[in-house]
């Protein structure tokens, strides 16, 4: 079926966003400088530029993101702090308090206007009204940059980013570059998280018509050494470890955090990775165009988190990344990873992502649906299967279970059974949310959860309901025993 193409302007009139570019200031003297600044004085200025942690340019004052709140969909930009500095974290806290937001657009720094919203449908149709792409939960993947705390993008399956008419991107076998700032622990063997230059119609009926970063351990086109993750290059028809169509040496990845750069220019491309934390890039792979590559036909779209024709089984964190006009240096590129390792990231310390088990059908977990609870065997989305078991909200001694997907929201107790619920900052709401963790009441190496204000009643499920009951027989024992898995 023949996708037609959804511009810009069709977005901005779906979404009520205004599109307009963002203008930016060069860096006065003394002022911090930052990747798009490098690129500039190498003679390949970003002609895009995202980021929800930081400005890339020095003298950048501008809005880095927009969120979107649940509770009244109205909307507010984040930017940085200061001139060139790390993202008003606290302004979306405040704003977000109480409710779920999302990220609707990431701006475009360069000024050219090039921002990023919810993808389109293409090839292949998102979960979303319309066919569109889910938009990212906007407190999902918090982080620290030089000791300030910021937000990444986390791209589940069915999440994505796109523009598909953008101002100075590369097109046909023009130059460019590009690099991501990426989680190295988040990733999937699913079709594709890109950030790059891609198709505007959102067909896969050629090749080389994209040339994007891809992140991940999909095997199914190319691979390298190793289980994955790879840094590879999705160029349509294709993804590419270095110039045969399967097999390239290319390490797995195992930074926290990763720089992922592709460039290319005629008949000639390259892949570069590092830690984004410390130390310098190496090239994984620096030679010719694949067979059948050359020309590139580029089409100058820009994506975020899918492929090319919106397959959308990609897994992914995004905080950073830039497109140039322009083969870079590995020198100029060498300068942006300096600068990027001197910015600061690190993870913050966050509960690890548990599913809750079942003893008597342990193929079932706890799970939220239209925020109400209960068990099933098979989740979709996966997170709405997936907690973190964080410190009590009422108090030393008690655990609460926060949504993985719906950060604000816990597992609460409301007349006795069970939602997800945001949290109102009420001493009833941290009441509610907040268990005492024991030895499992059907089998001690399994854990039950003791009501923290209702001290004789437990979690149970009941015909596959969340229920808080008072336990008085072997089948109620087994229904309240469960064991946190990963």
């Amino acid at each position: 079926m023949k996708v037609r193409a959804i511009t810009r302007s069709a977005v901005a009139f779906a979404t009520g966003i205004a599109l307009t570019a963002v203008p930016f200031a060069a860096p006065a003297n003394g002022a911090t400088e930052g990747p798009c600044d490098i690129y500039a004085a190498g003679g390949t200025p970003c002609v895009a530029a995202h980021s929800t942690t930081r400005a890339l340019y020095g003298a950048y004052n501008g809005p880095l993101y927009q969120v979107r709140r649940s509770s009244d969909n109205s909307t507010r930009d984040v930017g940085p702090l200061t001139a060139g500095g790390v993202a008003n974290a606290a302004a979306q806290d405040s704003f977000c308090a109480v409710t779920t937001c999302l990220i609707t657009v990431l701006y475009d720094q360069s000024g050219r206007g090039n921002h990023l919203t919810q993808a389109p449908p293409g090839d292949f149709l998102g979960p979303a009204p319309g066919g569109y792409d889910n938009l990212a939960v906007a407190t999902a993947a918090p982080v620290t940059v030089g000791g300030r705390k910021a937000y990444g993008v986390y791209i589940s399956p069915g999440t994505g980013y796109r523009n598909n008419r953008t101002n100075g991107i590369a097109t046909g076998d023009q130059p460019e570059g590009i690099y991501a700032v990426l989680d190295g622990t988040h990733y999937s063997d699913g079709c594709c998280f890109d950030y790059g230059n891609a198709q505007t119609d959102g067909k896969a009926d050629r090749q080389g018509i994209m040339e994007t970063v891809y992140f991940g351990s999909n095997n199914w086109w190319g691979s390298g050494d190793g289980p994955g993750p790879w840094v590879m290059a999705d160029l349509e028809w294709g993804l590419f470890s270095g110039v045969n169509p399967r097999y390239n040496p290319n390490p797995t990845i195992t930074h926290r955090f990763v720089t992922a750069i592709v460039k290319g220019e005629p008949d000639h491309w390259a892949i570069r990775s590092g830690n984004a934390q410390s130390g310098g890039l190496s090239t994984t792979f620096d030679g010719p165009r694949p067979n059948g590559y050359h020309p590139m036909q580029k089409e100058g779209g820009i994506l975020l988190g899918i492929g090319g024709d919106n397959s959308i089984g990609g897994a992914g964190t995004f905080y950073e990344g830039v497109m140039t006009s322009g083969y870079p240096t590995n020198a100029t590129e060498d300068a942006v990873q300096a600068n990027i390792t001197a910015a600061g990231y690190a993870a913050e310390s966050v509960a690890p992502v548990n599913r809750i088990q079942s003893y008597n059908f342990p193929d079932h977990y706890i799970r939220h649906v239209d925020f109400d609870a209960r068990i099933d065997p098979n989740a979709n989305p996966a997170q709405d299967a997936q907690f973190r078991v964080v410190p009590g909200l009422a108090g030393t001694g008690t655990v609460s279970f926060q949504s993985v997907n719906y950060p604000r929201h816990y597992l609460r107790h409301s007349g006795f059974d069970f939602v997800l619920a945001a949290d109102d900052g009420s001493a009833t709401f941290k009441a509610d949310t907040a268990f005492r963790q024991v030895a499992g009441l059907a089998d001690p190496s399994w854990s039950s959860f003791q009501s923290y204000n209702f001290p004789d009643r437990y979690i149970r499920h009941q015909d596959y309901q969340l229920r808080l009951h008072q336990i008085s027989d072997a089948t109620g024992r087994a229904d309240a025993t469960f064991r946190l898995t990963g």
